[in-house]
């Protein structure tokens, strides 16, 4: 009975692994989240940002990408019920993408406030 469990558990981690490759895959927006996260590590790497700044970064990479992974699922979910065009499916779409637009309109708020000062100082050296 134990292995069927851990035989679960681990199938459970495989199909979210594939989740996030499958997003990474086949979504735009998230090519795009990734490319981000790739930039803002190269700076932060850079710049040596605090161990605080580091956990923030992280923390906004993961909400970014986690909403945009929920978004897709509500996509996908809504195309799955209905193809007709109808207020509710727009609504969960829209709501859904909204909720990653915002956080990632906050993240970039938030990485000018942890970035702009190394910029500055950089732009003094020079």
């Amino acid at each position: 009975m134990k292995k069927e469990r851990r035989n679960t558990l681990i199938q459970s981690f495989r199909y979210a692994f594939e989740g996030i490759w499958t997003g990474i895959r086949k979504e735009r927006n998230m090519k795009i989240h990734c490319l981000a996260v790739i930039f803002v590590t190269l700076a932060g790497t850079l710049f040596q940002i605090t161990a605080s700044e580091w956990c923030i970064c992280l923390l906004l990479f993961a909400l970014v990408a986690s909403l945009e992974l929920v978004n897709t699922a509500v996509e996908a979910a809504v195309d799955l019920v209905t193809e007709e065009k109808k207020p509710l499916a727009k609504l969960a779409k829209d709501t859904a993408a909204g909720a990653v637009l915002f956080s990632a309109i906050v993240s970039v708020i938030i990485g000018c406030i942890i970035f702009l000062p190394y910029l500055l100082e950089l732009a003094e050296k020079l």
